[in-house]
């Protein structure tokens, strides 16, 4: 059976956020001036949105958002009846219940889904959404599920202001401070914001406007062959991350999880129009444009590729969701358009690449 995604949104919270104005949301960390100007000029994010105010106070809950992204993607829809509601996070404030069981608790209380559906919680870091998306995918396809709803949300700024973030401090154990735990932590705060993003999934095209059809899906785990570079541990509090294991193990990993993609479908990129990547940070653009190139065929036919990355900021899981969203909103795509949906991991480095096909009425 064919799976069509028919209906995208988004949700960020509050205005946007400018680079000069993060620490009044934010705070300030102790000697991080040593690292905000860099680590903003490097990754290229000119914006972004927080779930909070200046008082570092939670002006909603990521359940709330992604309720809201739910309800706008839903809107279009109202007598759909939802089955089946998967969502990814990195960032849930309750390890248990899952965060799907909460959002279905949350949209019923809001009118929506009140009824008994299946629901599937996804937990990790980038990924968690996208390998919550492939489970929709695969639900519809499989013929468990005829509507789908899909959602991927994170709130880190709840996790890196000023309040509550405090890295140890050893950077005089380091020549290089990029490898010490306290700039693992620190420069995170310049790098992640929040939002939200929900796709309705079914098994026919919308009658009154534009649906992507899934071609195929694909989806590993590198975590075998690379060491953990990614992590948020609850016991501490912290998220960090290993830039050196990350430069080292990345894209050589995506290397190879790219070509087996394309082999197994028997594929090239250039047969596409667009590629969207979930990318953390203009650093990796030359990295991602080579890593295209090498997997289209002969000649210039090579796809472009397109992030809102500036604009919105690194959602982290829920990116993707939020990417795809304003992309559709924002261009002219023709029935038979191929785009090429990428979520690269760095946690362990897991990867995830969806297929699409424009369909118009």
């Amino acid at each position: 059976m064919d799976c069509y995604l028919t209906q995208t949104a988004a949700w960020l919270p509050g205005d946007a956020v400018e680079n000069d104005q993060i620490d009044r949301y934010l705070g300030t960390i102790a000697s991080e001036e040593l690292v905000r100007d860099t680590v903003l000029a490097m990754n290229g994010i000119k914006r972004r949105h927080y779930a909070q105010n200046e008082h570092q106070e939670a002006t909603e809950d990521i359940y709330s958002m992604a309720t809201r992204a739910a309800e706008l993607c839903l809107r279009k829809s109202p007598d759909i009846r939802i089955s089946y509601l998967t969502a990814g996070t990195t960032f849930a404030p309750l390890t248990a219940p899952g965060i799907a069981s909460i959002i279905h608790d949350r949209l019923s209380e809001r009118g929506h889904l009140k009824h008994s559906i299946e629901i599937s919680s996804h937990s990790g870091i980038c990924s968690s959404s996208a390998t919550a998306l492939v489970s929709a995918i695969r639900a519809v396809r499989a013929g468990e599920h005829a509507a789908v709803l899909s959602i991927g949300a994170e709130h880190p700024s709840d996790k890196l202001k000023s309040t509550v973030l405090h890295p140890p401090d050893d950077r005089d154990e380091h020549e290089n401070i990029q490898h010490s735990q306290w700039f693992m932590s620190v420069f995170l705060r310049f790098m992640l914001s929040d939002g939200a993003g929900a796709f309705l999934l079914q098994n026919h095209p919308a009658p009154d406007r534009l649906s992507l059809k899934v071609n195929w899906t694909y989806a590993a785990s590198f975590a075998h062959a690379a060491p953990l570079c990614m992590k948020y541990d609850t016991d501490t509090g912290l998220l960090s991350q290993d830039i050196t294991i990350l430069n080292r193990h990345l894209f050589p990993c995506a290397e190879q999880f790219v070509s087996t993609a394309l082999e197994k479908h028997d594929e090239s990129l250039d047969s596409y129009h667009w590629i969207l990547p979930h990318i953390s940070s203009y650093f990796f653009r030359k990295k991602m444009e080579r890593l295209i190139v090498r997997h289209c065929g002969e000649g210039d036919n090579h796809p472009s590729w397109w992030t809102n990355l500036a604009t919105a900021g690194n959602t982290g899981a829920a990116s993707i969701y939020i990417l795809l969203d304003e992309f559709l909103r924002t261009h002219d795509l023709k029935s038979a358009d191929r785009l090429m949906l990428f979520v690269p991991e760095s946690g362990q480095f897991n990867f995830v690449m969806i297929s699409l096909t424009v369909v118009h009425p």
